[in-house]
């Protein structure tokens, strides 16, 4: 008996190690490029702004428009992901994002500065929540909040290389062949996902049937623990269902808190690290590493300990609460590099950490037919925030001159997110589960 139990303990480790190399890993590295081709432009706005006499507000609201086209065809987009499959659905998203992105270097005003930036969105519109949703075919909720938290860890690393790379394309290129530094860096940065998507095409499975570098054994194997993720004739809900269900709007409107505070940092920190004193291009782009290198520890940690536990919901409380008071320091330090650099790395990791284990509360309560349709919707009422938030910034900085307003309304949603999160214990006990039933820290 204790072998079998050994024996079938090795062959699932064997097997999650396989899905982990071959799913996660393409995962991970598609994220990443997602995130620099999103948030390059903060980098490119040291350069760009000067070339194309752009405002803050003008750079705000460009670098903001991107969630709108990505808000508005989110959910058809992973609708149509079940429909014919993910390999198809992550190669189109990436081919179309990286000649989207690498045509960033034709901009010379700002009408097609915003068509640009808000094309991006379409074109990139349900790949994070698509992601999400497939890796549910392939792990067990037991399993989740680790899997999500290595894919997710991928847009840290890539804000980690993404910002020391693109200052040193910036500054090494600029001027070569009459091209600016900042154009040269949309073309090198965007190439890079148009050759993904040929991968994604050739590597990615629908579903573990169709994996041939599974065994019969291990595919049975899989599907024993994937048990837990068939919804029951209770827990099933249809779309329409989800559509009407006021607790995805709740948790909807946490995970909008979570991105304004996310993308403040994304869009702005190049800008607030040259504020507190930095000059040059290529100290900014190594010192901005440092707050997502701490990202990456803290989001697998935090995630690592959520799984531990079975608890979402205060690990993610907590952590967001610890990035409203990082970031409050950070509005008030903006000119003091030391104290600017610490406050706004720990902001960045409880802020990634709070929002990686967010998404397995989500991914645990929807379940059925109308699964794809629920994430696509809360990721879509949520990234809302990545439209309002460098918008907000830039627009406060260009009325102020400086970033202070923008981060302290920041912080106020932070808190607002954390306060709804809260809240989610008095959904779960109108839903029949008794106190003692629920996992706390």
């Amino acid at each position: 008996m204790v072998a079998m139990s050994a024996s079938a303990s090795f062959m699932r480790t064997r097997l999650y190690r396989k899905i982990d190399l071959r799913v996660l890993s393409i995962l991970f590295v598609c994220y990443a490029f997602s995130y620099v081709d999103r948030i390059n432009i903060g980098f490119a706005k040291l350069q760009m702004q000067r070339d194309l006499g752009f405002s803050d507000a003008v750079y705000g609201l460009g670098a903001g428009i991107f969630f709108l086209g990505y808000v508005l065809f989110e959910i058809p987009s992973n609708l149509l992901l079940t429909k014919i499959g993910a390999r198809r659905t992550f190669a189109r998203i990436l081919f179309l994002w990286g000649a989207t992105s690498a045509a960033m270097l034709f901009v010379r005003e700002a009408h097609l500065f915003y068509i640009l930036r808000f094309m991006l969105g379409v074109f990139e519109a349900g790949f994070a929540p698509g992601m999400i949703f497939y890796l549910t075919l392939w792990y067990s909720e037991a399993r989740r909040a680790r899997a999500i938290a290595i894919v997710l860890c991928a847009a840290p690393i890539g804000g980690m290389f993404g910002g020391p790379f693109s200052s040193w394309i910036m500054t090494s290129l600029s001027g070569a062949h009459g091209i600016a530094g900042w154009q040269w860096m949309f073309l090198f940065e965007g190439v890079p996902a148009i050759l993904l998507g040929i991968l994604a095409f050739c590597c990615l499975d629908d579903s573990p049937r169709e994996a041939r570098w599974l065994s019969v054994d291990e595919k049975a194997l899989l599907e024993t623990d994937l048990q837990s993720n068939a919804p029951t004739s209770h827990d099933s809900k249809s779309l329409l269902q989800i559509i009407a269900d006021p607790r995805i709007y709740r948790l909807a409107a946490t995970y909008f808190c979570l991105i304004c505070g996310l993308y403040a940092v994304g869009f702005w920190l190049p800008t607030i690290l040259k504020e507190s004193g930095l000059s040059s291009l290529m100290e900014i782009g190594f010192y901005s590493a440092i707050p997502y290198l701490a990202a990456i520890i803290g989001m697998y940690a935090l995630a690592q300990r959520s799984d531990a536990l079975q608890e979402r919901r205060w690990h993610s409380v907590l952590a967001a609460l610890l990035a409203a008071v990082a970031l409050t320091v950070a509005g008030f330090s903006t000119t003091h590099f030391v104290a600017a650099l610490i406050s706004i790395t720990i902001a960045t990791a409880a802020m990634y950490a709070s929002y990686t284990v967010f998404w397995a509360i989500p991914m645990g309560y929807l379940k059925g037919p109308g699964a794809a349709g629920g994430i696509a919707l809360i990721n879509s009422i949520g990234l809302l925030g990545g439209f309002l938030s460098p918008t907000v910034i830039g627009w406060a900085k260009t009325m102020t001159g400086s970033i202070q307003a923008g981060l302290f309304i920041m912080v106020g949603l932070l808190v607002a997110g954390a306060i709804l999160l809260m809240m989610e214990r008095v959904v779960v006990s109108e839903e029949g589960i008794s106190p003692s039933q629920q996992p706390s820290l």
